[in-house]
Parts: C-alpha cells; structure tokens; sequence
C-alpha cells in the first residue's frame, strides 16, 4: 500500500487551500493510498540554518534534516512516503512563510553538492501542489516563476512533480463585515460556483494520478 502525505501551509483548517488538498487526498485514496495530513501552522519550527550536517561525511544525518523541532517527525514521514502534497495560499506574492520553512528543509536535505545528479536522495518521491489565491487569473504569468522554481526543485526528490493552481478564491462567507470595497462579491462567488468545483475535480485527478 502507497503511503500519501499532505502538508496544509495554509493557517486555514477549511479554506480553499485545505479543500483542494482534501481533494487531492481522496484522489489517492481511491487507488488504495493510506493517507495523512498535517497542518504546518499547528507546529512549532523554523527554516533550515544552513548548519550542512545533512551533508557531512559518514554522518547519521545523511539526507537527514538534524535540527530537531516539531517539523522533525514530520519531515520523516515524509521521506518514508511515494507521494507529498502540497498546499499554500500566495502571500505577498509567495508561497506562505510556513511552507517556505517546511520546503526549505524537505529539499535542501536531500541536494546534493557532490553529484550531477544534483540529489543525494537513493529513493523518487512523487509530489503534487495546490495553490490557491484571490487574485483573477491575468496577473498569473508574474506568479509562474515561483512555481516553476519550486518545481525545478523538486527534481531532487526524483519523481513526478506536478501542481495546479486555483484562483479568485472565495475568502469570506460574509463580504459586509470586511472592508472589501475593492472586491467584486458577485463575480467571487460565480467563481467559487462554476470554476472551483473544477478545481476540485483536478486537484482529485492530480492526487490519483501521482499515486498510480
């Protein structure tokens, strides 16, 4: 039995981002996956410090993260997976600050600085993202370069690397108590009626789809 993990870096337990992560989970439960999620905001750790002990000859810590914090079980886990999913809102532009910290030791401890190959990593690991936000779909192309890098990235993990991303998203169940002037309630909520519930139905193919 395939084991999928799913990483919500959204501070959202039941936002868009969770909703298409949830999705993507069903996807790979239903090719017989045994699933589990975890929610970055409910732990406490940070970023990689750059100390190169995953990197350290004869280490016990060879493609191994050596700080340990609440992210360190985690991190373990999954390594021990075929598929990581991934879920973010954008923030200022980026991915969250949580998921930024979670990527920054998942990859780098597996990069290699030895090899062409530019992995240490002996194992592939599949990984899908989903990345929501409450921008319309023009200013897309500004944002395309965060996601390629990430995927280029991932090509130390040694599988597939997918990702889909949702925009327009829906943020509040009630406008009028934001001051939201800006915002165009009507086309927002048309947007979560006819184009989110494809994103939905993607996001279950792309958990599938990885996990076959």
């Amino acid at each position: 039995m395939k084991k999928v993990i799913a990483i919500n870096g959204s501070p959202r337990k039941k936002g868009n981002t969770m909703t298409l992560l949830q999705k993507a989970l069903e996807g790979a439960q239903s090719v017989g996956a045994e699933t589990e999620i975890v929610h970055l905001y409910d732990l406490n750790f940070h970023g990689c410090r750059s100390c190169f002990c995953c990197k350290r000859k004869e280490s016990d810590y060879w493609c191994k993260c050596a700080s340990k914090d609440e992210l360190s079980p985690v991190l373990e886990k999954a390594m021990n997976c075929d598929v990581v999913l991934l879920g973010s809102p954008i923030f200022v532009c980026n991915i969250t600050g949580a998921m930024k910290s979670f990527m920054e030791r998942f990859i780098f401890m597996n990069v290699s600085y030895d090899k062409n190959s530019k992995t240490n990593l002996e194992k592939s690991i599949n990984v899908g993202c989903v990345f929501t936000g409450a921008f319309p779909a023009d200013p897309v192309p500004i944002y395309m370069p965060i996601f390629e890098w990430l995927k280029d990235n991932g090509k130390t993990l040694n599988g597939k690397w997918e990702y889909i991303v949702s925009l327009d998203a829906y943020q509040f169940p009630d406008y009028s108590k934001f001051a939201t002037g800006l915002i165009n309630e009507p086309h927002k909520s048309k947007v979560r009626l006819e184009q989110f519930p494809a994103d939905c139905q993607n996001a279950f193919e792309m958990g599938r789809r990885l996990t076959l």
